[in-house]
């Protein structure tokens, strides 16, 4: 299950593991207009784990999710 919320500064994505044993806590991924960070409660410390990722990282890791393995540099044309 996930929700999406639209917020002033940011679009707000909220992933909710269910249905399973083992389930992890919530991850929160707010999108921003120069990054995308996700945040998890650690289930010990209580701490909130946050990543952030730019804009060339999100894009390298959703080219990632559809090739083999292997080293990559996505290269941008100028026109």
């Amino acid at each position: 299950m996930f929700t999406i919320e639209h917020e002033f500064d940011a679009t707000v994505i909220t992933l909710i593991d269910e249905g399973h044993e083992g389930l992890q806590e919530d991850i929160t991924i707010s999108a921003f207009d120069d990054c995308i960070t996700l945040e998890q409660v650690h289930p010990i410390t209580q701490e909130p784990m946050v990543i952030t990722l730019s804009m060339v990282q999100l894009r390298d890791l959703a080219a990632a999710l559809d090739l083999p393995e292997g080293s990559y540099r996505i290269e941008t044309r100028k026109a």
